[in-house]
Protein backbone atom coordinates (compact mmCIF):
# COMPACT_ATOMS: atom_id res chain seq x y z
CA UNK A 1 0.00 0.00 0.00
CA UNK A 2 0.99 3.34 -0.88
CA UNK A 3 0.35 6.51 0.02
CA UNK A 4 -2.91 7.58 -1.69
CA UNK A 5 -2.76 9.03 -5.08
CA UNK A 6 0.51 9.19 -6.94
CA UNK A 7 3.72 9.49 -3.96
CA UNK A 8 4.68 13.28 -3.12
CA UNK A 9 7.78 14.90 -3.99
CA UNK A 10 8.62 18.45 -4.30
CA UNK A 11 6.61 19.67 -7.31
CA UNK A 12 3.35 19.40 -5.21
CA UNK A 13 5.04 21.45 -2.22
CA UNK A 14 4.33 25.03 -1.94
CA UNK A 15 5.66 28.26 -3.41
CA UNK A 16 7.45 28.23 0.04
CA UNK A 17 8.68 25.20 0.02
CA UNK A 18 6.60 23.37 2.34
CA UNK A 19 4.55 19.71 1.37
CA UNK A 20 1.89 19.31 3.34
CA UNK A 21 1.42 15.88 4.29
CA UNK A 22 -1.42 16.34 6.39
CA UNK A 23 -3.91 18.57 8.19
CA UNK A 24 -6.56 16.03 9.09
CA UNK A 25 -9.29 17.77 7.24
CA UNK A 26 -11.27 15.82 4.46
CA UNK A 27 -9.33 17.67 1.71
CA UNK A 28 -6.09 15.91 3.05
CA UNK A 29 -5.16 12.10 2.76
CA UNK A 30 -5.77 9.08 5.30
CA UNK A 31 -3.09 8.10 6.04
CA UNK A 32 -4.46 5.84 8.20
CA UNK A 33 -3.54 5.54 11.50
CA UNK A 34 -3.61 3.04 13.72
CA UNK A 35 -2.42 2.08 17.25
CA UNK A 36 0.87 0.03 18.80
CA UNK A 37 1.43 0.29 22.43
CA UNK A 38 3.92 -1.80 24.45
CA UNK A 39 1.81 -4.29 25.32
CA UNK A 40 3.38 -5.74 21.97
CA UNK A 41 6.30 -7.06 24.72
CA UNK A 42 4.43 -7.05 27.88
CA UNK A 43 4.12 -3.67 28.99
CA UNK A 44 1.06 -1.98 30.21
CA UNK A 45 0.78 1.99 28.58
CA UNK A 46 -2.55 2.27 27.39
CA UNK A 47 -2.99 4.74 24.11
CA UNK A 48 -5.39 5.73 21.37
CA UNK A 49 -5.86 8.34 19.30
CA UNK A 50 -9.13 10.26 18.23
CA UNK A 51 -9.13 12.29 14.47
CA UNK A 52 -11.84 15.12 13.57
CA UNK A 53 -11.64 17.63 11.17
CA UNK A 54 -8.49 19.39 11.12
CA UNK A 55 -6.68 17.68 13.99
CA UNK A 56 -5.58 14.74 15.19
CA UNK A 57 -5.58 13.45 19.41
CA UNK A 58 -3.46 11.32 20.84
CA UNK A 59 -4.04 10.48 24.44
CA UNK A 60 -3.21 7.72 27.20
CA UNK A 61 -1.22 6.53 30.14
CA UNK A 62 2.74 5.56 29.63
CA UNK A 63 3.97 3.20 32.49
CA UNK A 64 7.75 2.03 32.68
CA UNK A 65 7.32 -1.26 34.39
CA UNK A 66 7.13 -3.30 31.00
CA UNK A 67 7.67 -0.77 28.10
CA UNK A 68 6.93 2.57 28.87
CA UNK A 69 5.78 3.59 25.38
CA UNK A 70 2.49 4.60 23.15
CA UNK A 71 2.72 5.17 19.87
CA UNK A 72 0.37 5.56 16.65
CA UNK A 73 1.63 5.16 12.92
CA UNK A 74 0.77 5.63 9.21
CA UNK A 75 0.15 2.67 6.61
CA UNK A 76 2.95 2.31 4.46
CA UNK A 77 2.90 5.38 2.33
CA UNK A 78 5.75 6.12 -0.38
CA UNK A 79 7.17 9.89 -0.02
CA UNK A 80 9.99 11.19 -1.80
CA UNK A 81 11.11 14.07 0.58
CA UNK A 82 14.79 14.36 -0.62
CA UNK A 83 14.53 18.18 -1.81
CA UNK A 84 12.87 18.88 1.94
CA UNK A 85 15.14 19.43 4.79
CA UNK A 86 12.97 17.74 7.85
CA UNK A 87 9.48 17.55 9.11
CA UNK A 88 7.39 20.04 10.86
CA UNK A 89 4.51 19.71 13.49
CA UNK A 90 2.05 21.92 14.81
CA UNK A 91 1.03 21.00 17.77
CA UNK A 92 -0.54 21.21 20.73
CA UNK A 93 1.13 19.48 24.06
CA UNK A 94 1.50 18.93 27.90
CA UNK A 95 4.91 19.30 28.48
CA UNK A 96 6.17 16.16 28.01
CA UNK A 97 8.74 14.88 25.37
CA UNK A 98 7.38 13.43 22.32
CA UNK A 99 9.08 11.31 19.30
CA UNK A 100 8.27 11.54 15.59
CA UNK A 101 9.19 8.17 13.72
CA UNK A 102 9.98 7.70 10.30
CA UNK A 103 10.60 4.29 8.56
CA UNK A 104 12.14 3.67 5.37
CA UNK A 105 13.55 0.58 3.73
CA UNK A 106 16.28 0.47 5.30
CA UNK A 107 17.37 -2.84 7.42
CA UNK A 108 19.72 -4.03 9.87
CA UNK A 109 20.54 -7.58 10.57
CA UNK A 110 17.72 -8.27 8.14
CA UNK A 111 15.22 -6.25 10.18
CA UNK A 112 13.24 -3.07 9.43
CA UNK A 113 14.98 0.44 11.20
CA UNK A 114 13.42 3.09 12.24
CA UNK A 115 14.39 6.64 12.75
CA UNK A 116 13.56 8.67 15.46
CA UNK A 117 13.73 12.42 16.46
CA UNK A 118 12.49 14.35 19.33
CA UNK A 119 10.62 16.95 20.05
CA UNK A 120 9.54 19.19 23.32
CA UNK A 121 6.23 20.19 23.45
CA UNK A 122 4.50 23.43 25.85
CA UNK A 123 1.38 22.55 28.28
CA UNK A 124 -2.01 23.54 26.38
CA UNK A 125 0.33 26.11 23.95
CA UNK A 126 -0.03 25.58 20.17
CA UNK A 127 3.92 25.31 19.09
CA UNK A 128 5.85 24.68 15.75
CA UNK A 129 8.18 21.34 16.00
CA UNK A 130 10.82 21.82 13.41
CA UNK A 131 12.62 18.35 13.10
CA UNK A 132 15.55 18.45 10.89
CA UNK A 133 16.69 14.76 8.73
CA UNK A 134 19.69 15.01 10.17
CA UNK A 135 18.14 14.77 14.07
CA UNK A 136 16.97 11.23 12.98
CA UNK A 137 18.30 8.93 14.71
CA UNK A 138 18.61 5.01 13.40
CA UNK A 139 16.61 2.37 15.72
CA UNK A 140 16.03 -0.88 16.64
CA UNK A 141 12.59 -1.95 18.88
CA UNK A 142 14.29 1.08 20.98
CA UNK A 143 18.30 0.45 20.61
CA UNK A 144 19.93 2.97 18.82
CA UNK A 145 21.95 1.94 15.71
CA UNK A 146 25.22 3.22 14.51
CA UNK A 147 23.75 3.10 10.64
CA UNK A 148 22.33 3.35 7.89
CA UNK A 149 21.67 7.07 8.03
CA UNK A 150 17.92 8.00 6.98
CA UNK A 151 17.40 8.71 3.08
CA UNK A 152 14.26 11.00 3.09
CA UNK A 153 13.69 9.97 -0.48
CA UNK A 154 12.70 6.49 0.58
CA UNK A 155 9.92 7.22 3.51
CA UNK A 156 7.71 4.07 3.81
CA UNK A 157 6.58 4.99 6.93
CA UNK A 158 5.73 7.92 9.93
CA UNK A 159 4.20 7.48 13.67
CA UNK A 160 4.40 9.80 16.73
CA UNK A 161 5.24 8.08 19.88
CA UNK A 162 5.92 8.84 23.66
CA UNK A 163 8.57 7.31 25.23
CA UNK A 164 9.94 9.31 27.62
CA UNK A 165 10.88 7.24 30.79
CA UNK A 166 7.81 9.07 32.86
CA UNK A 167 5.08 7.37 34.42
CA UNK A 168 1.34 9.30 33.87
CA UNK A 169 -1.10 10.45 31.21
CA UNK A 170 -0.32 12.31 28.39
CA UNK A 171 -1.93 13.88 25.60
CA UNK A 172 -0.92 15.75 22.26
CA UNK A 173 -3.06 17.41 19.68
CA UNK A 174 -1.48 17.55 15.86
CA UNK A 175 -2.91 19.92 13.83
CA UNK A 176 -0.97 19.32 10.99
CA UNK A 177 1.90 17.71 9.46
CA UNK A 178 4.62 19.27 6.88
CA UNK A 179 7.75 18.53 5.04
CA UNK A 180 9.90 21.66 4.83
CA UNK A 181 12.90 22.86 2.80
CA UNK A 182 15.91 24.64 3.72
CA UNK A 183 14.77 27.64 2.90
CA UNK A 184 11.58 27.66 4.56
CA UNK A 185 13.03 27.62 7.95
Amino acid sequence: MTFPGPPLDASDSHPDGELMLTDFTSNSSDLGWYVVNDNVMGGRSEGDFEQEQGELRFAGRTNTKGGGFSSIRTKPVQLDLSNHAGIQLHVKGDGRRYTWRLTTDARWRGRQVSYWADFETRSGTWSVANIPFSSFIPQYRGYQLDGPALDPGQITGMGLMIYDNQDGPFELHLASVHAYSADAR
